[in-house]
């Protein structure tokens, strides 16, 4: 298959600056700031206008064949290189989604050669999940090699052929923005107290069944040592055997307790099949039917670059499924939040209880046999007045008292939630299914919020996207 001619439309759009503000830590803002420099910079690029030509020839086939590529491009390099069959989720190889996503990512950076920058905040996201999986510079020599042997094996085109060194030079002038930025973010972990590089073993102190879905695991250091504070939001990566597949699988979960407890919570939920040929989750079924307390699993320092922006605002955390445990750490952080996000609550600094900021969670799921944390949050609620919540079920139950224990029977329709509950000067959150996100999103901006309030997280492979 020869490269198709590049059609001559050019893909722009704007990098909202979403990351203005004194409450973002340093490394985050020099990350970014670095990043987008990088991206743009044209002085001493490694790629010639003919070789910016060549990639953006390629968009036609990347459309149309982009998917399949990438596929090949999995398999050969997982061929090659069994060992990395422990980095890369499995799951998401048997469904094909991580091919779909990175076929995605090699449009866009074709697709936006000329103006990379424009790529920004998915790098960084992208950055802090690499170094969650602790991938270091080698690795993209690895990549790098099966990439373009897979463009040239599934294009037919040959090695020594001008195309394959264009995007030899596109592929290592990306890669070597990403070593940077990531390199930054694990010097940050050196210099963080408690925090560590590589993987930490914890003990299972605690497993709690939070719903019919999903269950808590309280998680402690084996060494005993000191945890990192981390950024309500973040998640951390869990590395666990999985008997099915004879090898280690690592899987991203957002901590959903409270900074600074000294332990690491996390609220996972079990992925079984729903729909004719889907398959269950090898992580969350080892998590939830093989792992006890007691039992040792693996860990990395938290990451991540979706956490709470900003206590001396209202905040509004929109959330469905399994998407409130980011929520519900920030929830724990704001109630205990002066100013500082990094700083715990005094008991000789509590502020006055008409000075505090105002939290309103906003939560779908589809019945109460499924919210997990529930208790935990009604109590919450009671205990401060700066707390409001609205809970939507698609299923209540007829023992459940409307206004009580929950606000609305069907899905979340903000058009139907009390005005008081979304501020429009507020900071608000999403977490969620990718639709679900999506119209979350859609409806704040009918509701005339600004798009720079709005910040999103999706769980699994291929991000959000709005």
């Amino acid at each position: 298959m020869r490269p198709v001619p590049f059609s001559g439309r050019k893909i722009t759009a704007a990098v909202p600056d979403l990351y203005a503000g004194s409450h973002f830590p340093a490394w985050f803002m020099l990350i970014r700031t670095m990043t987008v420099t990088e991206l743009n910079s044209t002085e001493d690029r490694m790629l010639t206008q003919e070789q910016k030509q060549l990639v953006k020839d390629t968009v036609p086939v990347l459309k149309e064949n982009g998917v399949a590529l990438t596929d090949y491009f999995y398999k050969r390099m997982l061929r090659n290189n069994p060992d990395l069959q422990e980095v890369f989720n499995m799951g998401h190889q048997r469904s094909g989604a991580q091919a779909k996503a990175l076929a995605g990512a090699v449009l866009a950076y074709a697709e936006n050669i000329d103006e990379p920058g424009v790529l920004a905040p998915v790098i960084e996201l992208i950055c802090h999940k690499h170094v969650s999986l602790n991938i270091k510079a080698p690795d993209y020599s690895i990549v790098g090699e099966n990439l373009l042997h897979s463009i040239s094996e599934v294009l037919s085109v040959p090695m020594d052929n001008p195309l394959i060194g264009a995007w030899g030079a596109a592929y290592q002038e990306l890669a070597d923005i990403f070593i940077g930025a990531e390199k930054r973010l694990y010097d940050e972990r050196r210099t963080t107290p408690g925090s560590w590089l590589g993987w930490r073993d914890f003990n299972v102190s605690k497993k709690v069944k939070e719903s019919e879905e999903i269950s808590s695991f309280y998680l402690t250091p084996a060494d005993g040592q000191a945890l990192p504070d981390y950024r309500p939001g973040q998640y951390v990566t869990l590395r666990v055997f999985v008997t099915e597949l004879g090898l280690k699988q690592p899987r991203q979960y957002s901590l959903s307790g409270k900074p600074g407890a000294g332990y690491l919570r996390i609220s996972v939920k079990r992925e079984d099949p729903r729909a004719e040929g889907q398959d269950p989750g090898y992580v969350s079924s080892t998590l939830h039917n093989a792992v006890s307390e007691g039992d040792t699993v693996e860990l990395s320092a938290p990451a991540g670059n979706f956490f709470l922006l900003n206590p001396e605002v209202d905040n509004v955390l929109i959330s469905a499924g399994v998407g409130l445990t980011p929520m519900m750490s920030m929830t724990h952080h704001l109630l205990a939040e002066i100013a500082d996000p990094n700083t715990s609550l005094k008991a000789d600094h509590a502020p006055q209880i008409q000075d505090r900021k105002q939290i309103f969670f906003l939560h779908a799921a589809r019945s109460s046999d499924v919210h997990a944390l529930r208790q935990e949050l009604a109590a919450l609620s009671k205990q401060n007045s700066n707390l409001h919540i609205f809970i939507a079920y698609e299923q209540a139950k007829e023992t459940e008292v409307l206004g009580e224990d929950y606000h609305v029977q069907g899905r979340l329709d903000l058009s139907a939630v009390p005005a008081e509950y979304l501020p429009p000067d507020a900071d608000f959150y999403l977490c969620g299914p990718v639709p679900f996100m999506h119209e979350q999103y859609r409806s704040l901006l009918a509701l005339g919020i600004a798009k720079e309030r709005i910040h999103s997280e999706a769980f699994g492979t291929g991000g959000v996207g709005i």
